[in-house]
């Protein structure tokens, strides 16, 4: 009878791809990718800049691995600019920025669209001057939450005034309730959560004289101010970009701080973590000549953060660096993205598979700016790359074993297991 010979397991060389990678979307005469989320079918949605004859703005869907699935573009005869987007309950989506007006002033600017980017509605809101949105999000109740800055006006010497404007709308863009702030010269909300208590925690930007500082200002669910914190550097700039709820019911902030090392003034990216009151619990610098905290998020696993930074790598030229720290904020590692020229980043999210996503702007030399997505593991990596040995045509047999490990010599209709001197196996089989 012939006997036949079954491989049933061989050990050879492959290359596993890692969780990660990065896409850059070239659109029109320059881009930038503001905003970034992962979407319910693993994919993101992104809401950046795009120029045509005017500033307007773009709407970006890709798949798990950043391959665009659409785009689209909103184009106005004036500037337009979205900074905000995020995924609503019904799978489509919210927009949240600014668009000029035919009087020359701008207005707070509202849109939701479908799955597929295609408008369902549009809002704007705002006074005769110029207003403008920073970011929006769902509420509980369907609704939508936005803040940014309602302008009334300027100074003899032309330095514009603002009141931070915190907008309720229903699930339509109707306004429910508007609230404003009128603390310094310029004050904008840069960011807004919806709080554990259903209330709000609005992150502000105050501009005086020469400086600029930072609010955190908690609201209830109406709007109405419950406290208000002020946070000040040693010098004139001391700035926060992102805030967040922690998950002990305090905060934790992003941006930077100014420094002063005898000789030169700079900024340093800060994080700043609080307790549920908005008092001060710990504030940390990361080192650099010149960086500037753009956004943070509490990561899941382990209570600690992740923020991502504009940072430096010499005179004149920036790259993207994100930042992974303990909860007490001291630096688990750092990783660096970009090529030779500048790239910035503005967003960073934590994915479902625990790495993170990245948006930005890449300026390649001699071309426009475009967006720039990167793809990251849980530990800040693009790419891993595992090899395992290709089996030597010199290799020799070191013994043969059953299933159980035990050593054995080939027998039919029973599995044997061959283990060669390079470390690689095979799992056999003679069938009579």
């Amino acid at each position: 009878m012939k006997k036949l010979l079954f491989i049933l397991l061989l050990i050879i060389p492959f290359i596993g791809v890692g969780q990660g990678w990065e896409k850059t979307y070239n659109i029109n005469t320059g881009s930038d990718g503001y905003s970034i989320q992962q979407t319910n079918d693993g994919g993101y949605i992104l809401v950046g800049r795009t120029v045509n004859n005017e500033d307007d703005f773009v709407l970006i869907k890709t798949d798990s691995y950043g391959d665009t699935l659409w785009t689209k573009e909103f184009i106005n005869i004036h500037d337009q600019i979205c900074y905000s987007v995020k995924q609503t309950n019904d799978g489509g989506y919210i927009i949240g920025g600014f668009s000029e007006d035919t009087l020359g002033s701008s207005d707070i600017l509202l849109i939701k669209t479908d799955s597929l980017g295609n408008t369902l509605w549009d809002g704007t809101y705002g006074g005769n001057d110029y207003d403008g949105g920073w970011f929006v999000t769902q509420t509980l109740d369907g609704g939508y939450i936005l803040t940014g800055y309602d302008g009334n006006g300027s100074l003899p010497n032309g330095e514009s005034l603002s009141d931070l404007i915190l907008i309720k709308t229903d699930s339509l863009g109707g306004i429910i309730w508007s609230q404003t702030d009128s603390t310094g010269i310029r004050h904008e909300g840069k960011e807004v959560i919806q709080t554990n208590d259903s209330g709000y925690v609005v992150l502000g930007l105050i501009s005086m004289n020469y400086g600029m500082s930072t609010s955190l200002i908690k609201t209830n669910y109406l709007g109405d101010t419950l406290w208000t914190k002020k946070f000040q550097g040693l010098y004139d700039y001391h700035v926060m970009n992102s805030v967040k709820q922690t998950i002990d019911g305090g905060y934790i902030m992003t941006g930077y701080t100014e420094i002063f090392t005898g000789m030169n003034y700079y900024n340093q990216t800060v994080l700043v973590k609080t307790n549920s009151f908005g008092d001060t619990l710990w504030t940390k610098n990361y080192g650099g000549s010149d960086n500037e905290g753009k956004f943070v998020q509490q990561t899941i696993s382990d209570s600690g953060y992740v923020f991502c930074e504009k940072y430096m790598v010499s005179p004149n030229n920036y790259d993207i660096r994100i930042i992974k720290t303990k909860h007490n904020g001291d630096t688990l590692w750092t990783k660096t993205y970009g090529s030779i020229y500048d790239d910035f980043c503005w967003c960073i999210q934590q994915t479902n598979d625990g790495g993170y996503v990245i948006s930005g702007t890449s300026y390649p030399i001699g071309m426009y700016p475009m967006v720039y997505i990167i793809k990251t593991d849980g530990n800040g990596n693009i790419t891993s790359t595992f090899n395992i040995p290709t089996p030597s045509s010199n290799r020799k047999l070191e013994k043969v074993v059953d299933i159980l490990g035990r050593e054995t010599k080939p027998k039919t209709n029973t599995p044997f297991i061959e283990i060669y001197d390079d470390g690689s196996t095979e799992k056999k089989i003679v069938v009579e």
